[in-house]
């Protein structure tokens, strides 16, 4: 048992040490640039935190707090500093030279200088809590260094799709953390959908009491084995997204509604079926009683996937949507409001006689133009709001609204198409390791997802700023966002595995410089670290799996693998022998070495386990020496 714990020992420290001695001094997303010099800060009881300027209180309260959970001692808080008196600084002097969110820490032996001005000084503060090494003796020992950082992106942005699964404002809370604390600002709430419509809108009460339900949740993976045939339902009140707004304010973080339209209505259209494009109800088109009868059921039953249903582009939809937008407007600071766009079935349209009737009268070229109509109705009417819309690649279709921003989802081709055209572009493809629905890895231990594979590593891979554009036209790529669908996520503790660690190759690419990314660096040095701190909370993680096994199958006679712990504190394990690796397993220690006889093959099973019992899926590698092998990927 002594032996145990000190390899845990001495697995952390070297890890510790590794974030010592790594570039990037272990802040992610890395910083755009990081000078060390000789010596070493000690934090103890014996140093003060001064802040002059009111407005940095709450930032001095943040750092203090965390420096008493972190050392077990709080800062004495002063308005100035005196002779030969070690103190932490933060300051916004100077800060107005500096880019937008931008700041500078200072790292000294006597002091430590914080320098930024609102956002950029709350993100010091998480860049100076995240390089702080753990406590030794009493004291923190820091090394000396200069920092000078500042975002690549203006818009770095994180969504959660709350319809198809609703989650409780304490996991948005939480949601909103993690997006804090790795400097990322926007949060996109995606709030309405076919599978439910999660927002109370006080003038239409159904949209919740009847659009907020279904009959039931998917079994299995994509695309199923049928549902639960539960009743399932929540939304948010007013007040509730109040409180979440002011939270996130709180932390720097826009957050950006989306109220889907035209298509993906199917829950409002179950609430009030009068805003229904049916074909059956064109000889009743501008009714003002509710449709009722065996189909708004079926609306309330079906589960996921794109259903047929579009709201019909009369006055009576169009005044409804305005009334919900204002109702919206009125709750959501946020300079954009989302308004979907995508993958908007033009089936029902083609069949309508009124919508072919509109087609002609406004002279449109066909129902792309339509839609096209149909979606600058709805911008003009939040422009004289103040604000401006954000739609789904989709809006590109028949005529882009004058002032609209871009969410290019269907791989890259519609950001570069609305860059070109002189409209900001936020790249979220689902082909760039942005989509954080899909799945992590090839395992069959991976939980029930949609498919598709995006480790992170793919998202670290990912540069948002496509090559095909030139230097006047990239200006309008404002940022980068990544998504998380909620069709197979049914509780927060999958949310949290399904956005952690991706999320912080998000928070890399969105605000480090292209020259700052090192994949090794990241995974091997600070990643590490950085499990390590959440695995001693209550935070759930998706677990990476050994590194130093890159390949599914390697040749050779004679093998040496050298494997290293992706969570500071973790262990590996392994086997030979064809049965599932676990604590039973042989312990990684110092290296596996493994001959195997010509002809033959051997497979080696990995798992990691965490300090606090989590797990990474099964690993397997064929270790061959001529023998025939097929494998899947793993």
């Amino acid at each position: 048992m002594r032996k145990l714990f000190t390899i845990v020992l001495l697995a952390f420290l070297a890890v510790e040490a590794s974030a010592q001695n790594d570039p990037n001094m272990g802040i992610i997303p890395a910083p755009v640039s990081v000078k060390k010099n000789s010596g070493t800060f000690k934090l103890d009881k014996t140093v003060v935190l001064i802040s002059n300027d009111p407005k940095n209180s709450r930032m001095a309260d943040l750092l203090n707090a965390f420096v008493t959970t972190k050392g077990g001692f709080a800062l004495r808080e002063v308005k100035a500093e005196t002779a030969n008196e070690k103190a932490i600084i933060l300051s916004s002097e100077g800060a107005d030279q500096l880019p937008a969110e931008g700041y500078k820490i200072n790292i000294t032996d006597k002091k430590i200088t914080i320098i930024g001005k609102e956002a950029g000084l709350f993100y010091a503060v998480q860049s100076m809590m995240q390089l702080m090494p753990e406590k030794q003796d009493n004291e923190i020992q820091i090394p000396a260094a200069e920092i000078n950082d500042y975002p690549r992106f203006k818009y770095r942005g994180m969504h959660l799709d709350v319809s198809r699964h609703f989650f409780p404002v304490a996991l948005v809370k939480k949601y909103i953390d993690v997006m804090s604390q790795y400097k990322l600002n926007n949060f996109h709430w995606h709030l309405t959908d076919d599978q439910g419509w999660r927002i109370e809108i006080k003038k239409y009460p159904k949209l919740t009491s009847v659009g907020g339900s279904r009959n039931g949740t998917i079994i299995g993976h994509h695309p199923g084995v049928g549902t639960d045939n539960k009743e399932y339902k929540g939304f948010y009140t007013q007040n509730e997204v109040k409180e979440v707004l002011a939270y996130a304010a709180a932390r720097f973080i826009n957050v950006v509604p989306e109220i889907e339209l035209p298509g993906h209505a199917s829950a409002a259209i179950a609430a009030y079926p009068e805003l229904s494009c049916f074909p059956e109800r064109d000889t009743f088109v501008d009714a003002k009683t509710p449709w009722s009868g065996s189909r708004k059921g079926k609306q309330v039953q079906q589960q996921f996937g794109v259903f047929d249903d579009v709201f019909v582009p009369n006055d009576n939809t169009f005044k409804f949507l305005e009334n919900v937008l204002d109702e919206v407007i009125a709750l959501f600071p946020s300079k954009y409001i989302h308004i979907g766009g995508d993958e908007c079935p033009k089936e029902y349209w083609k069949q309508s006689e009124f919508c072919q009737k509109l087609i002609k009268k406004l002279n449109l070229k066909d129902e792309h133009g339509l839609q096209s109509y149909f979606i600058q109705r709805i911008e003009k009417h939040v422009n004289k709001r103040g604000r401006s819309v954000i739609g789904w690649d989709e809006i590109l279709e028949g005529g882009l609204a004058p002032n609209a921003t871009v969410m290019s989802w269907r791989g890259t081709e519609g950001g570069i198409a609305a860059a070109k055209q002189s409209h900001d572009v936020i790249m979220t493809p689902n082909g760039g390791g942005l989509y954080f629905d899909h799945k992590q890895s090839n395992s069959p231990d991976e939980p029930t997802n949609i498919g598709g594979f995006a480790p992170y590593t793919s998202s670290y891979a990912y540069d948002p700023m496509p090559k095909e554009l030139n230097a006047d036209q990239q200006k309008y790529v404002i940022g980068v966002q990544a998504n998380l669908w909620t069709e197979y996520i049914q509780t927060p503790t999958k949310v949290e595995y399904m956005i952690i660690p991706r999320v912080f190759s998000l928070a890399e690419i969105a605000w480090s410089q292209p020259a700052r990314k090192d994949l090794k660096n990241f995974s091997e040095d600070r990643l590490p670290l950085h499990l390590a701190r959440l695995d001693k909370t209550e935070t759930n993680y998706w677990v990476p799996t050994p590194l130093g096994l890159n390949e599914k199958v390697l040749n050779g006679e004679s093998f040496n693998l050298e494997l290293k712990a992706p969570v500071a504190g973790s262990k590996i394990y392994y086997t030979l022998d064809l049965t599932r690796p676990s604590i039973n397993g042989n312990l990684y220690t110092n290296g596996v070495k493994v001959i195997v006889p010509k002809g033959e093959k051997r497979t080696l099973k990995t798992v990691v386990i965490t300090p606090s019992g989590k797990q990474s899926v099964v690993t397997e590698t064929i270790l061959n020496n001529g023998a025939a092998v097929d494998v899947k990927a793993k």
